[in-house]
């Protein structure tokens, strides 16, 4: 895989029914590994919380984290989409989510995740 997978290249496997492989990394040795085996998406996981910081749930982490963990990914210029999840409570509103997601996507996530329902149909 030569070329940098977009959102038109998921959006077109999509709509041929294709499957997508996305897998979770969190610094640039397993983003390149990844990215090298083919994945089209490698997700900076909040997930970081529990696997590399020993908390209990997501909650505890920061945004901070979550910017740091994707530039070290994004260091291993990887042909796979660069997706970072938006850590809890950093989109509590419209201009909360934006400001995160802008830190994020400096730092080379090409897309984010939130996790929700109907309630954060405005954000």
């Amino acid at each position: 895989m030569s070329d940098r997978i977009t959102t038109s290249k998921l959006d077109a496997m999509k709509s041929a029914g294709d499957k997508f492989v996305m897998v979770t990394a969190y610094d640039s040795t397993f983003a390149r590994l990844v990215s090298d085996a083919g994945a089209e998406c490698i997700l900076v996981g909040d997930s970081l919380g529990m696997v590399l910081q020993g908390h209990d749930t997501t909650v505890p982490v920061s945004l901070d984290a979550m910017v740091y963990h994707t530039e070290c990914v994004a260091r291993a210029r990887p042909t796979s989409m660069i997706v970072a999840d938006l850590p809890f409570m950093t989109y509590s509103s419209p201009d909360v989510a934006l400001t995160a997601s802008m830190k994020l996507m400096q730092q080379g996530a090409q897309m984010v995740k939130l996790e929700g329902g109907v309630w954060l149909s405005e954000t």
